[in-house]
């Protein structure tokens, strides 16, 4: 048995539901053999799955998006590093209540990728998603010894609203270690860096950005791909409309710039946990996620664990908090039957409340329906 889900956000941690998930199929199977692999798809929780697959974990002080200094974690094994810029660049690093869509800036998640370096990896896994900012990545390439200057020569203000008033920028001192790591951008999002579909747009008003800041921000960030195509010519300008690039307020724009590969976040982070020896020990896996639903279908971590079970030819569960998906569409994505937290409690507030304990009764009756 395989239990490879995500976080349930907002109530439990991979590793938790992991645990909980568990706990309930030995409720019923006492010595069931039971082997967790918490996943994660690029976004928040990504290092925590990685330290939970074997990686060691490394802190680093960094600046958080509004500059302020906060502990980030990234996570290390050999010379592979898995870097999530949310530990520093997250919208949990704001403080409460408080967005500031036109200043956040990602200059923590730079400053988080040298400490990798540091540290000495040779191949860097770059999970984005959650993030606080939409600067493009700006502020992560002067981290890195970049210069993004003004036309009287001094340093744009921080974030993407910045950017507006960037005339040229100097990459001769960006950290020569880049040149020979292997940076793997991982994104469960492909949306280019600009326009309707772009990292302003779609994704500004989730950081607090009004109708105006969206406007701004994006004519700042075309701006900003224009500046980098004059510096490194016509590549900035074809990694604007690249998959990925408009990916955590378009830091995936700034790591395509450094010479990163995109690749789905799952896909990635399945090849780095180990997942597939995992796998041809398991006779069902168990997935899921705290909301099954239209998004789940679009590169999340549940599909990306079905369609790798399905290819192996082993059958797919899925726990969930909420079920949004009908029958047809998790047939087609791969997983036989999904068991959500709302059949057991209907009241949705004691399921975000109460996860943990609900969950191991679900997974009590997967253990009945499956295994008994």
């Amino acid at each position: 048995m395989l239990v490879a889900a995500d976080k349930f956000k907002g109530s439990l941690t991979a590793v938790q539901v992991a645990e909980r998930v568990t706990a309930g199929l030995r409720a019923v199977v006492p010595d069931l053999e039971v082997e967790a692999l918490p996943v994660a798809d690029g976004g928040d929780g990504t290092v925590d799955a990685a330290v939970a697959a074997g990686f060691g974990r490394r802190e680093a002080r960094v600046a958080g998006p509004l500059g302020e200094e906060v502990t980030a974690a990234f996570a290390l094994r050999g010379d592979v590093a898995v870097v999530e810029m949310a530990e520093a660049s997250g919208l949990q690093r704001l403080p409460a209540g408080v967005l500031a869509p036109l200043t956040a800036s990602t200059y923590g998640s730079g400053e988080l990728l040298r400490a990798a370096l540091d540290a000495g990896a040779r191949t860097i896994v770059f999970g984005v998603g959650g993030s606080a900012t939409t600067d493009g990545g700006a502020g992560m390439l002067s981290a890195l010894g970049a210069r993004l200057l003004d036309a009287e020569g001094e340093p744009v203000a921080p974030g993407g609203g910045g950017l507006s008033a960037l005339a040229r920028a100097d990459l001769s001192g960006l950290d020569p270690r880049l040149a020979s790591v292997d940076l793997v951008l991982a994104s469960d999002v492909d949306n280019p860096l600009t326009g309707p579909k772009g990292a302003a747009a779609v994704y500004g008003p989730q950081k607090g950005a009004s109708p105006d800041d969206v406007e701004r921000l994006d004519a700042a960030l075309v701006r900003y791909a224009k500046v980098l195509a004059e510096t490194i010519g016509p590549r900035a300008a074809e990694y604007t409309a690249s998959p990925g690039a408009g990916a955590a307020g378009g830091i995936g724009y700034g790591a395509l710039v450094l010479g990163a590969r995109f690749r789905p976040g799952i896909e990635v982070m399945l090849d780095v946990l180990g997942f597939a020896p995992a796998l041809e020990r398991a006779s069902l896996v168990i997935t899921g996620e705290g909301s099954l639903d239209e998004q789940t279908l679009h590169g999340k971590a549940p599909v990306g664990v079905a369609a790798a079970a399905r290819a192996a030819g082993k059958e797919v569960v899925a726990v969930c908090g909420r079920l949004a998906l009908p029958p047809a569409a998790l047939g087609g994505a791969g997983i036989r039957r999904a068991y959500p937290l709302t059949e057991t409690e209907p009241d949705v507030a004691r399921c975000v409340a109460d996860a943990g304990p609900i969950l191991e009764r679900v997974a009590e009756r997967i253990a009945r329906d499956f295994l008994a």
